[in-house]
């Protein structure tokens, strides 16, 4: 039942065509699959990762094309990082933020390692964590394809902020439920409120800890695009996954039971300031129905909605990502 860092982590955007741009063209991420959300067949589901869309590099967004922007503020999934190779890279980041008009920070120190504070275009909170210092599990490979170097591109799926009003509610949940350990803290960048605490999983370093920060100052988060959906940890396989499921039921965790996400098993719950967690297997993976050299060039869909494809390609608007080939 060990859980082995973050799996994945699902946010949403109003706008797929702007969505794909930056997250390929400008973070230099791989489209890995192109998809539709499985409880609404009417928005699309794009998997961005590494090379091959390994475990712990997915940053995943529904497509909602009417979605307000949403307010900051508590109850959220407040920030994603993205894991590079080396603090080094970071300066690489800062000039290529420069070239694309990238709202950032500059670079910064948090929690003993080197990161830039940056904004998507629509507003979503990211930041790029250097993994010079890491000791914890392995990132992955960028894809050689893309624009950004290899030895300066995107690695993986960092810590993550999750901003609270009850902060020790959450923390009960991560550390007695989830396994989490207290492994230190730093200073909020906000006056009067208090240290982030920096949770961590056993196999540790930056693919493996969540944030939790705390903040009185603010009303609840109103979801939209730029707001993160949910976040996802990893466990083996199936096996481990109904040990866990049923270990939410002994400890009265409402959740969803199983759930076969196609390229993935997974079970949701909230914890009690309304976090949606997902656990979710390491496999099959993205490479079930697509070869490797074609990730992401058409709409995949499980064999559960294959039938329905004309209807379901009749309600998305025209998304291309097919690559040219020689």
């Amino acid at each position: 039942m060990e859980l082995s860092g973050i799996h994945h982590i699902t946010a949403i955007t109003a706008d797929a065509r702007e969505n794909f741009h930056f997250y390929t063209e400008v973070l230099g991420m791989r489209l890995v699959k192109k998809t539709v959300k499985q409880d609404d067949t009417s928005v699309y589901h794009l998997f961005y990762a590494d090379e091959i869309g390994r475990p712990g590099t997915d940053l995943t967004f529904f497509e909602i094309p009417k979605a307000r922007k949403r307010t900051h503020g508590t109850s959220s999934i407040s920030d994603i990082s993205l894991r590079v190779p080396s603090d080094a890279a970071l300066s690489y980041w800062l000039e290529r933020f420069t070239q694309f008009d990238v709202e950032h920070d500059g670079i910064a120190e948090q929690a003993t390692r080197k990161v830039i504070h940056f904004r998507d275009p629509e507003g979503q909170r990211l930041t790029l964590v250097s993994d010079e210092t890491n000791t914890g599990i392995d990132g992955g490979h960028p894809w050689k394809q893309s624009k950004v170097p290899v030895k300066h591109g995107i690695t993986g799926l960092g810590p993550c902020t999750i901003t609270v009003g009850n902060v020790a509610a959450t923390i009960t949940v991560l550390t007695r439920l989830l396994t989490f350990q207290q492994v230190g803290s730093y200073p909020s960048p906000i006056d009067g409120q208090d240290d982030i605490i920096v949770l961590s999983l056993d196999n540790g370093g930056t693919g493996a800890e969540i944030h939790v920060e705390s903040r009185t100052d603010l009303p609840q988060e109103t979801s939209g695009s730029g707001g993160v959906h949910h976040i996802s940890l990893r466990v083996k396989d199936e096996e481990s996954l109904r040990k866990w499921k049923d270990y939410l039921d002994n400890a009265l965790m409402p959740n969803s039971g199983l759930v076969d996400r196609f390229y993935f098993k997974s079970v949701y719950f909230r914890e009690p300031n309304g976090i949606l967690f997902e656990l979710a297997t390491d496999g099959p993976g993205f490479t079930i129905d697509e070869e490797v050299d074609h990730l992401g060039e058409i709409l995949s869909l499980p064999a559960t909605l294959e039938g329905k494809r004309k209807s379901i390609e009749a309600k998305l608007a025209p998304l291309h990502t097919d690559k040219p080939h020689d």
